[in-house]
């Protein structure tokens, strides 16, 4: 199946978020990775889906999971991948996000991947750029492809949305993911709960719809799924913790406290892992709980969906490669 005879999965050319998707979206593009989670298992790890395409990753913001796995996965679907050096680019010199939008859409790429530590960063240059543009991360808003494979990897583990309760722990205030995952996981008919000190909860935190906890041993009575969250130091501009060890006492994630939870419930973190201060080792490596590593692979399965879906968009546009 090609991208100009196969069905529309995305109604936008563009990935800027989960708020704008729908159950319907979501739900294809699960189904879509799933095909290639397959595919990466295989032997033969190539297509020629992308070939004639050109993806241009732009990062603002320092990543190993998200950068390398949107460059494999644009190289598994046979696209030519550019990595722009941030540091070394005229970005560094003062060049303003509005020029260096300029100057690449002069390049014609077709998708652009960009982490800017700027909310709206992303869609402002998908106004500016006739590519496609993925938002991989834009300041505290949102991280929407992080979502999508941390549900992957719950349906995955045999986990089904309607009902499923999932607590979300952590530094709730600085993170994208979390703002991600509670709009898909809402969507799609689970239970969210916010585990977090009150410094580490955004103001309006209750009209997200969700429950929220103070003590993550009654936050996690009952849950199917932890999630942890890093502990964002580098966004924090004064003290939102006494210290990193008195908050892996009372919200790091340990054996005892795991105790809390549905007996067989999983335990995500989407990386880096802050060992010894939002997470146990001994937890984040039990490999009959933790599914820490099969998010990295799930990671690179829907990166490659959403490049899939969106050169479906781009072949119905008219703009079909060479």
């Amino acid at each position: 199946m090609t991208a100009a005879n196969a069905e529309t999965i995305l109604k936008s050319s563009h990935l800027l978020g989960i708020e704008a998707l729908s159950v319907g979206e979501i739900t294809s593009l699960l189904d879509l990775a799933d095909s290639y989670v397959a595919l990466n298992r295989s032997a033969k790890k190539k297509t020629e889906l992308l070939k004639g395409r050109t993806l241009i990753n732009l990062f603002f913001e320092a990543s190993t999971r998200t950068q390398s796995s949107f460059e494999l996965a644009g190289k598994r679907l046979g696209a030519d991948v550019l990595n722009m050096a941030v540091k070394t680019s005229s970005v560094s010199k003062g060049e303003t996000l509005i020029d260096t939008a300029t100057t690449l859409n002069a390049m014609r790429p077709d998708i652009l991947v960009v982490r800017h530590p700027d909310s709206g960063a992303a869609e402002l240059l998908s106004r500016k750029l006739d590519c496609s543009v993925i938002n991989a991360g834009d300041g505290s808003h949102e991280h929407p492809t992080q979502a999508l494979l941390d549900a992957l990897t719950m349906r995955r583990r045999g986990r089904k949305f309607e009902g499923l309760i999932v607590a979300i722990c952590g530094d709730v205030l600085h993170s994208r993911v979390a703002r991600s995952n509670i709009q898909l996981l809402l969507k799609m008919g689970a239970r969210v709960r916010l585990v977090a000190p009150r410094t580490l909860l955004p103001a309006d935190a209750e009209r997200f719809g969700v429950e929220i906890f103070h003590d993550m041993k009654k936050g996690l009575e009952g849950v199917d799924v932890v999630m942890m969250l890093r502990l964002q130091l580098e966004r924090m501009a004064g003290a939102f913790v006494p210290s990193t060890r008195e908050y892996f006492r009372f919200y790091g994630l340990d054996a005892e406290k795991l105790k809390r939870a549905k007996p067989g419930a999983l335990v995500m973190h989407p990386g880096p892992m802050n060992r010894g201060v939002e997470i146990d080792s001994a937890v984040a490596d039990d490999i009959e709980v933790s599914v820490i590593q099969e998010q990295v692979e799930m990671g690179v399965a829907i990166r490659m969906a959403v490049l899939d879906a969106l050169s479906r968009g781009l072949a119905r546009e008219g703009r079909n490669a060479p």
